[in-house]
């Protein structure tokens, strides 16, 4: 996918709805109000089949997705795209449910593994129960596209349905592309953003094998650790995360409340590892989210770093991050709180900023105890950090995924 048009004569591509659900809570104002607490979403695995696994912690979605969804939803959905579905409904919602024609309304919700919860659980059942067994919901419950499919059916969608499956870079990605739609001209309404539900044995297992899980089962709380000296691997976690975009024209002319703005945004390959990122590439991808937003990076007020808590990934990301901007912005990285979304992360940190710019507030880092000397950053630690006016006018979010994905959104407020 191409990088954000760039012209006067583009549509500006505005926000007027968010939602989410996640390990802080099944809303924006649930995982706000989380977020400024100082709260964490990873709590011990207790179900069975976790009994034996090597990491037994993760950030779990613990509302009831019942008390959200008919009993057919249900049935029919893989919790990917229950989960999707829930986020969409509370930001179409918010954003006043816009009337639009059907053929300019689009969807766009990347995922990492889409369905892959209900392809491990119907394989066990074939294997225990044999083909008769199987449910005939599989293949439309496993199926990647699955959460743009149901929430277009649900609104009604009709200009597209896309899925970006681009690892940890998914939910970010989905956003540049709806942007893209917006400024081309193509739609006038569309929802974006990202969502995973793969705690399970055998993503938890494949992640533990490259050790790049925290094994701090002890404190499941003080597991993740965004940029710490002492950060051991990041935590699984679950969610989604969507926001609802228009041009500009559309949503003043109904008069819609406008939150923010998709300034900019780029989408790079490092072209280098499957799973090594590659942090020459990382400055590009901001650098050219700048360019396309028209922006220095004197006019960021601060960054929404992926920094899952890796030991290697923060290190590199932060120093891509410093050659860009410098030492001095304010960085933070919610997954201390909600561990790692995985395709939905980028979604939920775009959230997380437009709260910010919005109420000029920005969550901490939780469980910063000693900063990685190798990280010269301004990494904001546990409290909450009260921007400066000037600092409210745009943020920036990373987003990076295995296979070398690299995106960059400049998000900048009403």
């Amino acid at each position: 996918m191409a990088n954000l048009p760039a012209g006067p004569a583009q549509a500006r591509a505005v926000v007027t709805g968010i939602g989410t659900i996640n390990p802080l809570g099944a809303t924006v104002k649930e995982t706000w109000e989380a977020l400024l607490d100082g709260r964490s979403g990873i709590a011990v695995l207790e179900q069975d089949w976790a009994e034996q696994l090597p990491v037994r912690i993760a950030g779990q979605v613990t509302t009831d997705l019942a008390e959200h969804l008919s009993t057919r939803e249900m049935k029919r959905m893989d919790r990917c795209g229950q989960l999707a579905l829930i986020a969409a409904r509370e930001a179409w919602v918010q954003a006043g449910a816009p009337e639009v024609d059907p053929e300019r309304f689009a969807v766009v919700i990347g995922s990492a593994y889409g369905g892959l919860g209900s392809t491990i659980e119907q394989d066990r059942v074939l294997t225990a129960s044999g083909p008769r067994k199987v449910s005939p919901h599989t293949l439309t419950r496993l199926m990647a596209n699955g959460p743009a499919a149901w929430v277009s059916i649900d609104l009604g969608a009709r200009g597209g349905a896309r899925t970006p499956v681009s690892a940890c870079a998914s939910g970010a990605e989905a956003i540049v592309q709806a942007a893209e739609l917006i400024r081309s001209g193509a739609a006038d309404v569309v929802i974006a953003g990202g969502v995973d539900a793969s705690v399970n044995d055998l993503v938890i297992s494949g992640f533990s094998q490259i050790r790049a899980l925290s094994t701090r089962a002890d404190e499941p709380q003080r597991a993740s650790r965004p940029f710490d000296a002492g950060r051991d691997g990041f935590v699984l976690a679950e969610g989604a995360a969507v926001v609802v975009l228009e041009s500009e024209e559309h949503a003043r002319n109904r008069g819609a409340a406008i939150l923010g703005a998709v300034a900019g945004g780029a989408v790079t390959s490092d072209a280098n590892d499957i799973v090594a990122a590659d942090p020459a590439m990382q400055r590009r991808v901001m650098q050219k989210a700048l360019d396309c937003a028209g922006m220095q990076p004197a006019d960021i007020g601060f960054v929404h770093a992926h920094a899952t808590s890796t030991p290697v990934g923060d290190r590199l990301e932060g120093q891509a991050i410093s050659a860009v901007f410098g030492p001095n912005v304010p960085v933070t990285s919610t997954k201390g709180h909600t561990g790692h979304l995985l395709g939905g992360a980028g979604a939920l940190a775009a959230v997380v900023v437009l709260e910010a710019l919005g109420t000029g507030q920005l969550p901490g880092t939780l469980n910063v105890e000693a900063l990685d000397p190798e990280v010269d950053l301004n990494v904001i630690t546990e409290g909450t950090y009260q921007l400066a006016p000037d600092h409210t006018r745009a943020g920036l979010v990373n987003a990076f995924g295995f296979g070398g994905h690299s995106v960059a959104l400049v998000l900048t407020g009403a």
